[in-house]
């Protein structure tokens, strides 16, 4: 087995269809295992081809026997580009691939190891563990262009896993899947793959990157059941210049029937779960291995401080939960309302206490431009919902329920992705009142 000592020395490999070999890359990962084989495709129909029709990125041939065919939006022929695809070993990013490749281009088929996968490989719906890069191999080896392992699991434990345990160490409720697309998959995978010589990064994301005029826009997958664009407010501009979504106008359906197409064992494969990391669902019995401290019991007190009773441990609460309080006798159903980590104690009260009227963000991540009257998603299931805008700071138009700190607050103007931030504190509408009374 060859060793390749830079990332520009496997790329020159990986052109060449190199056989299996292994490789250390400044772009983070500690190695790279892959195979390479020559590309079979045919070439792309040409753009201007009057039986296709243009529907943003995607060129529909209107016969019902021809492969549909993708325009990248690149600026060279098909021919002479190299188009990297993040694949996971599911269905979604599989089709990405066969799609750059149906292109004519160059492609190059990159595999994240992220994490551990001895409990995760048992269990159908994870991503990012044996089996699917078992399954990411065997889609590049039927479509036959050079694939890659890149293993990034130090790097995803302490910049994923580690945060998710700490937030909710903190009494917060952690996103995963935005600090791992603002982490390893894209700050590094970008990185990556601009190292290997690449004129895009493919990845089978459910939005839709639309250039308007000079500028580039990411913007809600055409699919609401589908759209994933909550999960990448921190894409930067510089990031959605490179990046390449061509599934945000598909739906699921067709992506799969597109599958079946390309003969690819994994047209059927269930879809992947949001958190990837906890192969058996448990995300308490995980942050308490992690952080044992979170499952020390304490008292819950209602809003005046009176104790009602006691809890087995902040780890099994986040705001806005009714399941697990376990106190009877009250005239209204009672909600978290309020976590303490530090004396471990939780507070509870009615559902109108969780009413919000305003929360500060940090950390806010901009694509649009001086924005202020937006919609908000403050949960990845949530509806937007008016707001406005004044730089960190951000006032609902009407109280918003369920807003929690430690989750994503993402912007919208219309189907387009402004930015978005961590939520960091809220100001209940009951306080606001008093505020403004006093």
């Amino acid at each position: 087995m060859a060793t390749l000592r830079s990332p520009r020395a496997l790329a020159s490999c990986a052109s060449n269809a190199a056989t299996s070999s292994a490789a250390s890359s400044s772009a983070g990962a500690a190695a790279v295992k892959f195979e390479s084989r020559r590309d079979k495709t045919s070439p792309l129909t040409s753009p201007d081809d009057s039986r296709l029709a243009l529907r943003g990125e995607i060129q529909v041939k209107s016969g019902e026997i021809a492969p549909m065919q993708i325009d990248f939006g690149l600026d060279r022929a098909p021919r002479e580009t190299r188009i990297v695809v993040a694949m996971s070993g599911g269905v979604d990013s599989s089709v990405v691939a066969a799609l750059a490749a149906r292109s004519g281009a160059e492609v190059i088929g990159v595999t994240l190891q992220l994490y551990d996968h001895g409990e995760a490989v048992k269990r159908s719906g994870s991503c990012c563990a044996g089996q699917d890069i078992y399954d990411a191999r065997t889609v590049a080896d039927r479509l036959g262009f050079a694939h890659y392992v890149l293993d990034y699991e130090s790097r995803f434990r302490t910049g994923v896993i580690d945060r998710f345990a700490d937030e909710y160490a903190r009494g917060r409720t952690p996103v995963p899947c935005s600090l791992c697309n603002q982490g390893v998959k894209f700050t590094d995978l970008v990185a990556f793959a601009k190292e290997l010589g690449a004129d895009c990064l493919a990845t089978g994301h459910y939005v839709r990157r639309i250039v308007n005029g000079d500028r580039v826009e990411l913007h809600k997958g055409k699919d609401p059941a589908r759209d994933q664009s909550y999960f990448l407010y921190g894409t930067t501009q510089e990031q959605l210049d490179f990046l390449r979504f061509p599934l945000g106008d598909l739906p699921k359906k067709e992506v799969r029937r597109i599958a079946e197409e390309e003969g690819l064992a994994v047209a059927s494969k269930p879809d992947s779960q949001d958190i990837c990391f906890v192969p058996d669902g448990d995300y308490a019995g995980l942050v308490q291995r992690l952080r044992p401290e979170t499952i020390a019991p304490g008292e819950i007190v209602d809003m005046q401080g009176n104790v009602l009773g006691t809890h087995r441990g902040v780890v099994h609460f986040t705001i806005g939960q009714r399941r697990g309080i376990e106190i009877g006798g009250q005239k209204e159903p009672l909600y978290v309302v309020g976590i303490d980590p530090d004396a471990r104690r939780l507070v509870v009260g009615p559902r109108r206490a969780l009413a919000v009227e305003a929360m500060s963000v940090e950390q806010l991540n901009w694509i649009g431009e001086d924005q202020a009257e937006v919609a908000v998603k403050v949960r990845s299931l949530a509806p937007p919902v008016p707001a406005r805008l004044a730089g960190e700071q951000v006032q609902f138009e009407r109280p918003e329920y369920g807003v929690a700190p430690g989750q994503a607050a993402v912007f919208y103007d219309g189907t387009r992705l402004l930015g978005g931030g961590w939520i960091a504190e809220t100001v209940s509408a009951d306080q606001g009142q008093m505020n403004a009374a006093a």
